[in-house]
């Protein structure tokens, strides 16, 4: 069976491609892009297979 390991991780406006890149390069796949707990900010959820 696939495991997967998961990350959630705060996207800065000015820099959300760079960030979403770079999060890419290390394998991790975007699930999803939300609003932050405090409304003000984005958050991104990525996954990647376990032992990546």
């Amino acid at each position: 069976m696939q495991k997967w390991e998961y990350a959630t991780v705060p996207l800065m406006i000015h820099a959300t491609k760079q960030i979403l890149d770079n999060w890419g390069e290390d394998g991790w796949e975007l699930v999803q892009v939300v609003a932050g707990p405090d409304g003000n900010g984005l958050v991104a959820y990525f996954k990647r297979p376990k032992g990546a």
